[in-house]
């Protein structure tokens, strides 16, 4: 994600009494926990081992078991075990379930399951909910230069522009567009200070995409001296596993990038390969282009779920031309509004037929 490179380089439980056997039969865990510690050791080991076969225990469940051989009598001492949950613990975990798929995010590059871009925010009130719209580098650092001479800073607070109105008009009144003044590194922080002052629900920071120094060519363009590389094109979209939320993260950045797909562009897919460099980042989902960038900082000093989005290469020729187009501002626009309303709004999920 080379434009943002310019500036930082100087996750059910029972919860009930009953369980069912798979003959149907329901019994009580408690009461059947009782009986089982007073048997001989032998035996609740057997009948363990049993159980473990034929009852359908879950995984959050699975330790009563070990815990009535852990704590069996000694000596005539009396048991001592955990039967169930306190009634809170529950209550917080059913609330925050842990993700398995982010888990192993987090273990270095990886392909995340489908699944994982289900939002996990609870339904949200459009006309209080709001999102930071970062306007990627300054006036003063501009970020890349487009094939003709163009800075990216323009391209950025142009996009950043329209997909506010956007949102607006979607109802998102509380949008808030941040441009942010300075240069390098310090541009960065303040922009990460003011977004966590503004309370945000979500931060998307708005980039354009370029290549590292080593692949471009010369050009010309109207008699100056110019840079270009035509090897890659494309949208990709950037998120920190090292977020306070990188869940929440994952999944309005996979929203981003279905509606992009949607729209019909392609991400960039440079960004895993070895020509990159240091450049190069974990490919965290291949279907929508969703890549990890966990050391940058808006990404993971923002107190709120944040994603990057570069909306296309603008070191690309033909691509340049094509993101200076409103029309393209307007599509990149709708998936962005779009895959907030979809966060915003999460649909239950279906299974298919039973």
């Amino acid at each position: 994600m080379l434009p943002c490179l310019h500036e930082a380089r100087t996750e059910n439980h029972s919860g009930g009494k009953q369980g069912l056997l798979s003959s149907g039969r329901k019994f009580a865990k408690a009461g059947f926990a009782a009986g089982f510690a007073v048997w001989p050791r032998r035996r609740r080991i057997i009948a363990a081992m049993a159980a473990s076969v034929f009852l359908p225990i879950e995984v959050s469940d699975a330790g009563w078991l070990s815990d009535i051989l852990k704590n069996s009598p000694k000596h005539g001492k009396s048991p001592t075990y955990v039967t169930s949950r306190k009634p809170a613990t529950l209550a917080k975990r059913a609330a925050s379930p842990k993700s398995h798929t982010a888990k192993l995010a987090a273990l270095g590059p990886a392909v995340l399951k489908p699944s994982a871009s289900k939002p996990v925010a609870a339904k949200c009130d459009p006309s209080k909910f709001r999102v930071v719209l970062d306007v990627g580098h300054t006036a003063d650092s501009e970020g890349a230069t487009s094939a003709r001479n163009v800075a990216e800073f323009v391209f950025n607070l142009r996009l950043a522009q329209r997909i506010e109105e956007k949102l607006k008009a979607d109802g998102f009144p509380e949008t808030k567009l941040l441009v942010t003044e300075g240069k390098g590194r310090p541009s960065l922080v303040k922009r990460v200070v003011a977004a966590n002052e503004l309370h945000a629900d979500l931060f998307l920071s708005i980039h354009h995409d370029s290549v590292p120094n080593s692949l471009l060519e010369n050009w010309e363009f109207e008699g100056k001296k110019s840079h270009f590389s035509d090897r890659f094109s494309g949208y990709s979209v950037f998120v920190s596993r090292n977020n306070p939320d990188f869940k929440t993260s994952l999944a309005f950045a996979e929203l981003v990038g279905k509606e992009m797909k949607a729209q019909g562009l392609q991400y960039a897919q440079q960004y895993t390969q070895a020509i990159m460099g240091r450049y190069q980042h974990p490919l965290l989902n291949k279907k929508t282009g969703v890549y990890g960038y966990d050391q940058l900082v808006v990404l993971r000093s923002t107190r709120m779920p944040a994603v990057l989005l570069e909306a296309g290469s603008i070191i690309n020729r033909d691509e340049e031309l094509k993101m200076d187009l409103p029309e393209r501002r307007d599509i990149i626009s709708n998936a962005v509004a779009t895959a907030v309303k979809e966060f915003c709004d999460p649909q239950p999920a279906f299974l298919g037929p039973l």
